[in-house]
């Protein structure tokens, strides 16, 4: 969708940026004292591009990833990614999934439900195009490097969500019930009407969720 915007409006946004210190992880003040969760992905390393074939530019599947280090207490746990580079005043969210069971485990590869992807049946909150899907990652030509954070939450308690939890019913809940999280970060972009990605980063093999 945004590949289509001139490059000119892209640099012209450079400077606007939500930014790091706006994604959930950072703003919700967990991390004192608070447990940390090692969460990985076999696609992409930490702070690493993020194949195409889980943007906007390729199949638009949601990356595989893996987590360890969840503390015996979790009663469920969240998923969240957002866009911290997106030229919005607050991030923008790609995907929420909520009612993931506790202890260390793992998604696969196209677990979330996106465009032509039916996902794994998980239950997933709106985006913030108000989808109940994965947003692949999409940033404006021109507009520089976007960080996309995913950010896994170990809650004490399994609470009722609604049918497709948005951004602040589930803010809502980790600042009652999060005990543990964990942050990767991806990156994609597209500097010339095409997107930026590392020729050699593995695709990812599909892994058990």
């Amino acid at each position: 969708m945004l590949e289509k915007l001139p490059d000119v409006i892209g640099h012209a946004l450079h400077n606007v940026r939500a930014g790091l210190d706006e994604i959930a992880f950072n703003t919700l003040g967990l991390r004192e004292g608070m447990a940390s969760i090692a969460l990985t992905s076999l696609a992409f390393a930490d702070h690493a591009p993020i194949p195409a074939r889980y943007t906007a530019d390729g199949e638009g599947l949601s990356p595989p990833l893996q987590w360890t280090g969840v503390p015996p207490n979790a009663a469920a746990l969240a998923l969240l990614v957002e866009d911290a580079d997106s030229p919005t005043p607050n991030p923008l969210v790609h995907a929420i999934v909520v009612g993931l069971p506790p202890g260390d485990g793992a998604l696969a590869e196209a677990a979330l439900a996106s465009a032509e992807n039916e996902g794994a049946g998980l239950h997933v909150g709106r985006n913030s195009y108000l989808q109940a899907a994965w947003l692949p990652p999409d940033p404006p030509p021109g507009h520089g490097v976007h960080r996309y954070a995913f950010q896994l939450f170990a809650l004490d308690q399994a609470p009722e969500f609604s049918e497709t939890p948005g951004r602040d019913e589930l803010v809502d809940v980790l600042r009652e019930h999060a005990i543990a999280s964990g942050l990767l970060i991806g990156t994609c972009e597209r500097p010339d009407g095409s997107i930026k990605i590392d020729e050699g980063a593995p695709a990812g093999p599909v892994i058990a969720g």
